[in-house]
């Protein structure tokens, strides 16, 4: 009678509450390496052992299809804030995407058409085909009945929490309030959001605007203060050699100064524009301060007091980005300030040399050599800071 209650394991109410949450810890883990990381991005390879177990885990606790999943969330990539996006809050609200992330994501394997268009170069082996794809249900209720043999009658209730918590986290909050509410540090072309510096509820996908900047990398955390637990493990399993890191995020560095920008130093440009326009932001931004705080007295319709927070907004984004109502603001500003509208000038010509896919690349090399030349006789001490940086950027 005791093992009915009690399982094979007798724990205090505290060891139940531990195991469930080493064993939700699993599965998200096996989503953010696995699932996302491995087969979604393929921005890691796994050992075939490792790659199996971790499919073999999702059965049991999730249900869902390698395929499937891979497929939702790379369609996610490529149509992200519009309405061919399976689950973003910008259109579909943030309570819809929520709490009902999972219809969301059913609705989205439904389109069989999506499916194999996005689902390419998944698990299609004899396991996948006959066990895992065809009786997906099938490992939940084996899970169940682990959780019985090996906890009891509180085991339901691990199992229960193991059933809700990729709904719960993976479904609606990292869909969800990871293109909602947080902080950006990257003004890409979407709404993706870091909800929190750190996190281990849901391994290292709550650096979703990290992740969408760099798609392809396999590291999530890009700032110091940022821990991402997901590649932690992905280090652990490098060095058992159970994984190869295949790419991860350019790291803005500085080398020696250079008169010319080469080849190299182009092609490390492009590769952090997004690091280079934050950093152009946060330093014109602080350069500009006094001069902010003037125009706003000047202009009744620029009153609003997080000004220097949009400015610095506005100086990390590409002119596109900018809505239409802060559009109206930000031209009453550049109208009323010569000071602050040519440092936005030159922020978006920055823009338009390495984005310009039309150029040749030496016919880059002399647009990045004449901006520089130009921002360093500006008369703006913090321009010619970052001309004589933006020549010193390192390969990425």
């Amino acid at each position: 009678m005791a093992v009915f209650f009690h399982g094979l394991t007798d724990l205090p109410w505290w060891g139940y509450v531990l195991a469930a949450l080493a064993l939700t810890h699993v599965t998200i883990a096996s989503v953010t390496i696995f699932l996302h990381r491995h087969q979604a991005h393929r921005a890691l390879d796994l050992h075939p052992l490792i790659s199996h177990f971790f499919r073999f885990w999702l059965w049991l606790t999730t249900g869902m299809v390698t395929k499937e999943w891979a497929a939702v969330h790379r369609k996610h990539h490529a149509r992200c804030e519009s309405c061919d996006d399976p689950h973003s809050p910008q259109v579909r609200g943030i309570w819809t995407v929520l709490f009902k992330g999972t219809w969301l994501y059913r609705d989205a394997c439904a389109n069989r058409d999506d499916i194999e268009k996005f689902g390419h170069a998944t698990p299609d082996d004899w396991i996948e085909r006959k066990l895992y794809a065809a009786h997906n249900g099938k490992g939940i209720l084996l899970m169940l009945a682990i959780d019985l043999v090996l906890f009891g009658l509180p085991g339901l209730l691990i199992w229960g929490v193991q059933m809700i918590w990729i709904p719960l986290f993976a479904a609606g909050v990292i869909n969800g309030v990871g293109h909602y509410w947080g902080y950006r540090n990257f003004e890409c072309d979407d709404a993706s959001t870091n909800i929190v510096p750190w996190g281990i509820l849901i391994g290292g996908e709550e650096l979703h605007n990290n992740h969408h900047t760099f798609g392809a990398s396999a590291k999530l955390s890009y700032k110091w203060f940022e821990f991402d637990i997901g590649w932690m493990y992905i280090r652990i399993l490098s060095m058992l050699g159970l994984a190869r890191v295949r790419k991860v995020a350019p790291k803005l560095q500085c080398a020696g100064a250079t008169l010319n920008i080469d080849a190299e130093r182009l092609q490390a440009i492009v590769a952090n524009r997004y690091a280079l326009a934050a950093r152009f932001a946060r330093d014109l931004a602080h350069a500009c301060q006094d001069e902010l705080a003037r125009v706003r007295g000047a202009l009744p319709e620029v009153h609003a007091p997080d000004l220097p927070a949009k400015f610095k907004r506005w100086l990390k984004q590409e002119s596109q980005q900018t809505s239409a109502a802060e559009r109206v603001e930000l031209e009453q500003l550049l109208a009323n300030s010569p000071l602050v509208a040519k440092v936005y000038a030159m922020r978006q010509e920055l823009s338009r040399v390495w984005l310009r896919s039309n150029l040749t690349r030496e016919q880059l090399l002399q647009e990045l050599h004449d901006w520089c030349v130009r921002a360093e006789s500006s008369g703006i001490a913090a321009l010619e800071r970052f001309a004589i940086d933006l020549r010193r950027v390192a390969v990425a």
